[in-house]
C-alpha cells in the first residue's frame, strides 16, 4: 500500500466549547470562595444601630471615625478602641445626614467597592454570550462541513504516494523472477516511451496480476513505480462502490484524471473482482446497478486513454474467472502475469530478504527451512520470520537461531504446543503408535516423500504429527506415489488395530485425505480401474490453484458412480492391508522405537533411521535428561 500524503491535523471542535466552559467555572469558583480580607473579617463583627443613632453620635463626637462602604455605615467609638457599630443607609448623601460639619473631628471616609466587584458581576453573561456565538460558529462551520463533504462525495479516495515515498525497488522482491522480467519492460515504458512510440508500439494501458493470495501482488506493483520512479496511485476496487448509484463511476472519473495530470504514473486497484465480476448477473452475486456502472465508466476510462498519457493501470486479483470478459480482452487489461507461489529456490531468496533488518546467529540454515515450507506464500514466509524472531525475543537472546526457525515453522504451519494439554498415559501411548504407524510404512513406501521428524506434542487440534517433506519441489505426481501416499496415511490406523486390536477416532482426518486422493485418481486423473478408462467425471466450477473451493457438477450416470466408489473402496482397502503387513513384518521395530518416543515426545529422522535399520541400539534416556520440545 503506498504512503498516503500526510494531511493537517483536524482540530476537535468540542474543544472550543469545553475551555468556555472551563473558564466559566472557574471564575465563578474564585468570586464564591475568594477568601475575605481582614477588615471584612472585622467589619462582620460589628453591632447593628440605627443610622439615626450614628447620626447622633456623630453629632456629639462620640465616634472616631465612620466609613460608609456601598450601602452601609461603619462607626467607631472613640471610648471604646476597636469597637464597631453598623447601619444602612437608604440611599441619603453625606450631606443629606449631615456629616460634612468641618468643625467636627470625626473622619468620615468613603469605600465604593462596586466597581471592584463589578468585573464579577458581568463575567458569567459575559461567557454565556461568548458560549452563544461559539455554538453558532460551530453550527454554521458543521454545515459548511456537510456541504463540503456532499460535494466531495464522489472524489477518488485514492493513497496516492509520489516517487520519493515510493522505496520498494525489484531487489526487496524476491522468488518472482518471471513476472519481475515481464514487469521490467512495463518500468521501461515508464521511462522511456518515446522509445517504443518511435518505432510504433503501443505502451500496454492495463497488467493484470493474478495470485493467491500473499504471493505479493500489491508489493510487485509498489516495486514497479518505485523503479520507474513515477506516482502511485493506490486503491481497493471497495472503495468505488457506495450506496448511493453514480458515486462509484464519478470517482473513476476523478481517479483518472488525477492520474493525466500526474502523468507518467500508475494507477493500482486491488481486488479489483470487488468490482470487476461479469456484468447482468452472469456472474457470482448477481447484478448490482452501482458496481456495473462503476465497472462501465472503467472501461470507457481505459478505452479514452489518449495516446502519450504514459498512465499504466495495474490491478490485482486472486479470483480471474469471475472478471468480466470486456475488462480481459486487449486494450484494456493487455498483459496477465501470473504469480505463482514460490518454489524452493525462491522461498530460499524470499527467507534471506525478511533476515535483513533481523538479527540473525552465523550459519543459519535457511535452506533447511524452504524445505519445510512447500506451499507456502511470500506473506507466510514473512510471518515465520517474524514468528522466529518474536521466539528469540522471548528467550531474550541477541539474536535468531536455527531452533527459533523450527519453532516458527511448526507454529505456523501446524498450530503452538498445547503443553496444558494433558493425556493419559494410554492416550500417548496410542498416539505413539499411531504416528511411528506413519513414520515406518512411508518410511518402506519407495515412493514416499523422505521422513522429517515424528512428534507425539499436541499442536493445533492434532494430537500428534509426522512430518515427509520432499527433497525438492515436484510438479507431476505419479499413481504409485499416490498409492504409497495413501498406504502412509493408512499406517497410523493400521497400527492401532495391529497394538491394540481396536481403532480410534485419531485416524478420521488420514481416511478423509485417503479417500480424496482415491477419488481424485478416478475421477480427475484418469487412474481409476479398465472400466472408467481415461475419463474426466464431474464438471469443476472455479479456480483450483487460486485456493477457490470449486463446486462439482455431476455429468455421469450411476453406473459409473458405482464403479467410482467400488474403486476408492478397494483401492483404500489394498493399501490398509499392504500397511499391516508391513507393520507385522517389523513389529519388533515398532515396540522398540514407541519406548523412545514415549520418552523424548520428539524423534528426528536421523533416530528413527539408527533404530530402524539397527545402526544404533536403542537406549531410553533417563528422566533427568530434558526430552520435550519446548
Amino acid at each position: 500500500m503506498a504512503t498516503p500524503l500526510r494531511q493537517p491535523p483536524r482540530r476537535p471542535q468540542w474543544l472550543f466549547t469545553a475551555f468556555l466552559l472551563c473558564l466559566l467555572l472557574f471564575f465563578a469558583v474564585l468570586n464564591i470562595t475568594a477568601p475575605q480580607r481582614a477588615d471584612d473579617r472585622k467589619f462582620s463583627d460589628a453591632k447593628e444601630v440605627s443610622l439615626s443613632e450614628i447620626t447622633r453620635g456623630y453629632d456629639a463626637e462620640e465616634y472616631a471615625e465612620i466609613i460608609v462602604r456601598d450601602n452601609t455605615v461603619y462607626a467607631t467609638l472613640r471610648s471604646d478602641t476597636g469597637s464597631l457599630v453598623q447601619a444602612y443607609k437608604a440611599g441619603e448623601s453625606i450631606a443629606d445626614l449631615g456629616w460634612n460639619d468641618s468643625d467636627n473631628d470625626t473622619v468620615v471616609s468613603i469605600e465604593n467597592r462596586e466597581s471592584t466587584h463589578m468585573f464579577y458581576a458581568i463575567l458569567p453573561d459575559l461567557l454565556f454570550f461568548l458560549l452563544i456565538i461559539g455554538g453558532i460558529f460551530w453550527l454554521f462551520r458543521g454545515i459548511a462541513r456537510s456541504q463540503s463533504t456532499a460535494l466531495s462525495f464522489g472524489k477518488s479516495r485514492a493513497r496516492i504516494a509520489d516517487a520519493r515515498q515510493v522505496r520498494t525497488r525489484f531487489k526487496d522482491v524476491a522468488g518472482m523472477d518471471e513476472a519481475k522480467e515481464e514487469l521490467e519492460e512495463v518500468v521501461d515504458f515508464l521511462k522511456n516511451p518515446k522509445k517504443y512510440m518511435n518505432i510504433g508500439a503501443k505502451i500496454p494501458k492495463g497488467v493484470l496480476l493474478v495470485g493467491a493470495p500473499g504471493t505479493g501482488k500489491t508489493l510487485l506493483a509498489r516495486a514497479v513505480a518505485g523503479e520507474a520512479g513515477v506516482p502511485f496511485f493506490s486503491i481497493a476496487g471497495s472503495e468505488f462502490v457506495e450506496m448511493f448509484v453514480g458515486v462509484g463511476a464519478s470517482r473513476v472519473r476523478d481517479l483518472f484524471a488525477k492520474a493525466k495530470r500526474n502523468s507518467p504514473c500508475i494507477i493500482f486497484i486491488d481486488e479489483i473482482d470487488a468490482v470487476g465480476r461479469q456484468r447482468g448477473g452472469a456472474g457470482f452475486g448477481g447484478g448490482h446497478d452501482e458496481r456495473e456502472q462503476t465497472l462501465n465508466q472503467i472501461l470507457t476510462e481505459m478505452d479514452g486513454f489518449e495516446q502519450g498519457t504514459n498512465v499504466i493501470v495495474m490491478a490485482a486479483t486472486n479470483r480471474p474467472d469471475v472478471l468480466d470478459r470486456a475488462l480481459m480482452r486487449p486494450g484494456r487489461f493487455d498483459r496477465s502475469v501470473f504469480i505463482d507461489k514460490p518454489d524452493l529456490e525462491a522461498r530460499v531468496k524470499i527467507l534471506e530478504v525478511h533476515t535483513r533488518n533481523k538479527k540473525i546467529a552465523k550459519g543459519l540454515n535457511l535452506r533447511d527451512i524452504a524445505k519445510q515450507t512447500v506451499g507456502l506464500a511470500g506473506a507466510d514466509l514473512e510471518n515465520i520470520m517474524n514468528e522466529a524472531a518474536i521466539n528469540a525475543a522471548k528467550r531474550k537472546a541477541k539474536n535468531i537461531v536455527q531452533k527459533d526457525l523450527v519453532e516458527a515453522v511448526e507454529k505456523v504451519t501446524i498450530g503452538m504446543a498445547k503443553k496444558s494439554r494433558k493425556l493419559t498415559q494410554k492416550e500417548k501411548e496410542i498416539t505413539a503408535y499411531h504416528e511411528l504407524g506413519h513414520a515406518i510404512v512411508g518410511h518402506l513406501c519407495p515412493e514416499s516423500d523422505p521422513l522429517h521428524k515424528i512428534s507425539i506434542v499436541s499442536r493445533g487440534a492434532a494430537l500428534g504429527v509426522t512430518w515427509f517433506l520432499p527433497e525438492e519441489d515436484t510438479f507431476t505426481t505419479s499413481k504409485t506415489k499416490f498409492l504409497d501416499e495413501i498406504c502412509g496415511l493408512l499406517g497410523g490406523r493400521a497400527a492401532e488395530e495391529l497394538i491394540y486390536n481396536e481403532i480410534t477416532t485419531g485416524a478420521s482426518n488420514d481416511i478423509e485425505k485417503a479417500s480424496q486422493i482415491a477419488r481424485d485418481m478416478a475421477m480427475r486423473y484418469g487412474m481409476g480401474s479398465h472400466d472408467l478408462g481415461l475419463v474426466a467425471y464431474g464438471e469443476r466450477q472455479g479456480t483450483v490453484f487460486l485456493g477457490a473451493d470449486p463446486s462439482m457438477n455431476r455429468n455421469y450416470s450411476e453406473e459409473k458412480a458405482q464403479q467410482i466408489d467400488a474403486f476408492v473402496e478397494n483401492t483404500i482397502s489394498e493399501q490398509y492391508t499392504r500397511a499391516l503387513e508391513m507393520l507385522r513384518k517389523h513389529r519388533a521395530k515398532l515396540d522398540e522405537l514407541a519406548v523412545i518416543l514415549l520418552k523424548k515426545e520428539t524423534m528426528t529422522v536421523e533416530e528413527f533411521t539408527e533404530i530402524f535399520e539397527g545402526k544404533k541400539k536403542a537406549s531410553v534416556p533417563k528422566e533427568s535428561e530434558e526430552t520435550a520440545v519446548e
